[in-house]
């Protein structure tokens, strides 16, 4: 089975996403690819390839902590937001609602149907 292509305009989702989903509960990596292909509704699947980068991308960044846990029969590296990592959760989700909001208006328009142009 082919997997989705994820289109291109989504750079920085995963980031949001993740954020967002680690604020919910801590997970190891392969929860959070799970859990944004389950929460999306399967309108997302990022793979390992896309996920793990952006875990370690947000660790350096001081948004997230890794902490060596054992889950099961395993040690995983676990991972929470820190609470730089809630502001930037903050502040990526209210960016992303106003991209939302302006393309909403470009594409739904006004009354009548047209872009809202000035």
């Amino acid at each position: 089975m082919t997997r989705p292509a994820n289109p291109d305009f989504l750079n920085g989702v995963p980031e949001l996403l993740v954020l967002r989903l680690l604020a919910t509960r801590p997970m190891h990596g392969y929860e959070v690819v799970r859990a944004v292909k389950s929460a999306s509704g399967d309108q997302f699947d990022f793979g390992e390839g896309c996920i793990y980068p952006v875990l370690h991308r947000l660790e350096r960044s001081g948004w997230l902590t890794a902490d060596r846990e054992r889950v099961g029969n395993r040690t995983r590296i676990v991972y929470r937001p820190t609470p730089a990592g809630l502001t930037r959760l903050e502040d990526a989700t209210a960016a992303w609602l106003a991209v939302v909001r302006g393309v909403d208006r470009v594409l739904g328009g006004g009354s009548d149907g047209e872009p809202g142009l000035a």
